[in-house]
Formats: C-alpha cells, sequence, structure tokens
C-alpha cells in the first residue's frame, strides 16, 4: 500500500493515528509506504505519527524526515509485517527559486520476504514541474534505484504529485512497470482527492521479479474521510 495520509488530518479538520491505523488495518497489507507524517509538532499533538501507527498495526516501521526544524519534524515512512532493514533515506534535490519550495525526501528499506531481499524505495515529489523532474532523475540514479545495492526485485512507490500524462511518469515507465495497467484490461483508478478523486498522481513502480495480482483503490466512506488522498493497494507475487 502506499498512502498519502495528510498528517492524519482527515476531511472533518479532526488528527487521528487511529483512523488512519483503520484504514490500513482493514487492507492488510505486508507494507505500507506512508507520506506526510507529523513527529512533534505541536498542530499534531506533537505524536510521532509513524510510531503510533506502527504500534497500533503491530507492525516494524522505518522514518525519514524530509523536514526538520529543532523538535518538529515531518516525512514518510515505511511499515512492514516482515523483518525490515533502512539502507538508505535522504533529501532530492530542488529547484533554486525566489521562493524557497519545499524539502522533499525518499526512503529506501529492504524488507525480507519468502527467501529473498525485496528493495521498496517510499517518496513524495514537490509541486514544481522541473523540480518533480529533478526528483526523478535522481530517484532513478547511481544514488538510489541505479545504485548496485539496489538489486532486484525493486518497488518504488508514493505520492509523485505527476499524472500519467507526465513528463515524471513516462520517465518511471521507461524502466519500471505501473501496477496499476501491467495487464491488458486494467482500470486505472485515480487517488486523490479522497472525496472525488479527479487525480491519478499516487503510483507503484516494479521492475523485474513481480507479478502483479490485483490493484485496488478502496473508496468508502472511512478512506474518504481520513486523508485527503486514497490508498493505492497492490497485491504482487513474487516469480
Amino acid at each position: 500500500m502506499t498512502y498519502n495520509v495528510h498528517s492524519c488530518f482527515g476531511r472533518d479538520g479532526k488528527v487521528s493515528t487511529y483512523r488512519v491505523a483503520d484504514v490500513i488495518a482493514r487492507y492488510d497489507p505486508d507494507v505500507a509506504a506512508l507520506q506526510e507524517l507529523d513527529s512533534g509538532r505541536p498542530r499534531t499533538n506533537r505524536s510521532h505519527q509513524a510510531r503510533e501507527i506502527a504500534e497500533h498495526l503491530k507492525m516494524d516501521f522505518h522514518f525519514h524526515p524530509a523536514m526538520e526544524i529543532e523538535d518538529e519534524k515531518y516525512g514518510n515512512a515505511i511499515l512492514s509485517r516482515y523483518p525490515i532493514r533502512l539502507v538508505q533515506a535522504g533529501p532530492l534535490p530542488t529547484c533554486k527559486r525566489r521562493r524557497a519550495l519545499e524539502s522533499r525526501g525518499a526512503l529506501w528499506a529492504e524488507v525480507h520476504f519468502g527467501g529473498k531481499e525485496i528493495q521498496i524505495i517510499n517518496t513524495h515529489f514537490g509541486l514544481n514541474r522541473r523540480e518533480r523532474l529533478l526528483q526523478a532523475e535522481a530517484l532513478l540514479g547511481d544514488e538510489w534505484a541505479a545504485r548496485a545495492q539496489c538489486r532486484p526485485p525493486l518497488i518504488i512507490c508514493g505520492d509523485m504529485n505527476s499524472m500519467p500524462i507526465s513528463p515524471v511518469y513516462r520517465r518511471f515507465r521507461e524502466l519500471l512497470s505501473d501496477v496499476q495497467v501491467s495487464s491488458a484490461g486494467m482500470r486505472a483508478l485515480r487517488t486523490y482527492p479522497s472525496l472525488y478523486p479527479i487525480a491519478r498522481i499516487d503510483h507503484i513502480f516494479t521492475g523485474p521479479g513481480f507479478e502483479v495480482v490485483n490493484t485496488t483503490v478502496p473508496r468508502t466512506r472511512l478512506t474518504s474521510a481520513a486523508s485527503d488522498h486514497l490508498p493505492l493497494i497492490a497485491e504482487l507475487a513474487l516469480i
């Protein structure tokens, strides 16, 4: 599952890690890649949201703050029901502009499953078109996905802020498969905004070694309320 949880702010304005955990628990993924998590921020009661959600679900996790100001942090996490090891976490490039853009980052973890080491990279790209291209090239480059240590099978997922018609999406498709269109006849579902989704900007891309069994974007009263994004879930079989 990849899921932008919007700092656990629901559409009703209430902050609830329990509600986000309920969404994840209902679909019971082995791995959940989450974006927009707070830690130590007054607006969300100074809670460590990744830790709270992982504890609710009894999952292991790693968290990386893309933004950090004193004790306040904001970033991404990977949760897993299987043994997980942090490989790398760090910032992604941005453009120089008169007005500074929000810092963005990525998190790479190795999940041990079925006798294999699965590489999973979770990210959240920026809102500026040129910035997103820089971030895509960086993530697909020698420091991340093209690094020798990043052996297949590989999953890259997250909120890319990029539609399927975008150069960023096309760049990923040059090297990886989009789980939502991996088989003929599959219908790709939109993920944003959660109440009336009109945009497909959350993605799961896979390298060789996977067969896509099924994908879904659950649109229920709970998922429509818990965040401004819907979760994207892929059932994958190791080949």
